[in-house]
């Protein structure tokens, strides 16, 4: 599990020095802040596990026993992911309950797009000086998000950077593996013309477009993150942190339940960008923009910055965060289960053939204008 920072050897006196030696600690590392950060996040550790994990914190590496015998064919799937700037928001809010969801929904919620069941994941943290209280509270909201993907939070590591990170900074990281029988696998070529594409609504930015986000806002428009916004009914700050939607068991339902075919995670690149990797050669997406209201986050950047629409599609999801592609027929059946599980979702556009890609194209069209956007 997240242990203390790590090191081969320590600074070392030089020969015939006088006085005080040199520490590891006075060269800004605290070795044993983080044992005192081990012990508080291990409440939260222990709860985001699964029966196939093995021993517990504090060991060199983290144990899974797969258990083979349950599959035929199985396929392992990995994903690695940050949650890019945004963690400069919560920093500067002091604020870190929720960036470890935006992690982990990074990371579980590529690993279903071809239907691999999340099953565990270790995080990286890099900080300037270890806050014990910090960083509990960080691993505190990745436990929480692993727990709501289903998956084990299976280890980790914090290292210090003393002179590298200002004091009370941090970076975050994580690599996740999932499991997918190799005849259920979702991918591209089981796409066909006519199939639907069903939108999940997004909880806002995600993780994606902060530096344009944090530039136009912040910087362009000089607006306070503790300020209130009237569109969003809380302050800027609380609407930039509002963490990105963990989609991950809700499509693994929605995969047991339908034909899907493919699932596409809209992150960095927008909706276009996304659904391009997971169509076939000679199809194309056509996406209705009307059929869905962007989130006032969206309008807002783009009013303030005066971002022009394709740039905005480019960076944002624009209040799409996953879709799922699947034979007409099986249209009504999908939003049923979404909506049982409280996911907003609607028929956002179609499969249909469409000319060979050349270089710099995308097979994806966005048809139509946002509703008020």
């Amino acid at each position: 599990m997240t242990s203390g920072p790590s090191t081969t050897t320590g600074p070392r006196l030089a020969a015939g020095s006088r006085g005080v030696g040199v520490s590891y600690a006075s060269a800004g590392v605290d070795v044993e802040a983080g044992e005192r950060a081990v012990e508080a996040l291990r409440p939260f550790a222990e709860k985001a596990t699964r029966p196939e994990v093995m021993g517990g914190i504090g060991g060199f590496a983290g144990l899974f026993a797969l258990k083979i015998g349950k599959y035929t064919e199985p396929v392992l799937a990995a994903s690695t992911d940050g949650v890019g700037t945004k963690v400069a928001i919560a920093q500067a809010m002091d604020k870190h309950d929720t960036i470890g969801l935006d992690l982990v929904a990074m990371v579980v919620d590529d690993l279903v797009v071809c239907g691999a069941e999340p099953l565990f994941l270790q995080d990286y943290i890099a900080v300037g000086r270890l806050v014990p209280d910090q960083i509990a509270t960080v691993v505190k909201g990745i436990a929480e998000g692993c727990q709501q993907a289903g998956c084990a939070l299976l280890g980790g590591e914090t290292a210090e950077h003393p002179g590298f990170m200002e004091d009370g900074g941090y970076d975050l990281s994580a690599t996740g593996v999932g499991i997918v029988e190799a005849d259920a696998m979702l991918r591209p070529e089981l796409v066909r013309p006519g199939d639907v594409l069903i939108a999940m609504g997004s909880s806002g930015l995600h993780s994606n477009g902060y530096s344009l986000a944090r530039h136009v806002l912040l910087q362009i428009a000089r607006m306070p993150l503790e300020g209130h916004v009237e569109e969003f009914e809380q302050t800027l700050g609380e609407e930039l942190l509002v963490p990105t939607t963990i989609y991950a068991r809700d499509c693994l339902a929605l995969a047991a339940e339908t034909g899907v075919r493919t699932f596409s995670h809209i992150t960095g690149g927008g909706l276009a960008r996304n659904l391009a990797r997971v169509l076939p050669s000679g199809l194309e997406a056509v996406v209705e923009r009307g059929t869905w209201t962007p989130a006032p986050v969206f309008n807002l950047i783009a009013s303030r910055g005066r971002v022009e629409r394709a740039e905005m599609e480019g960076t944002f999801n624009m209040g799409v965060g996953m879709v799922a592609v699947l034979p007409p027929d099986d249209v009504d059946r999908a939003l049923a289960v979404l909506t049982a599980r409280h996911v907003p979702a609607w028929v956002l556009g179609e499969v249909r053939r469409g000319e060979p890609t050349t270089c710099g194209d995308l097979p994806v069209r966005l048809d139509g204008r946002h509703p008020r956007f």
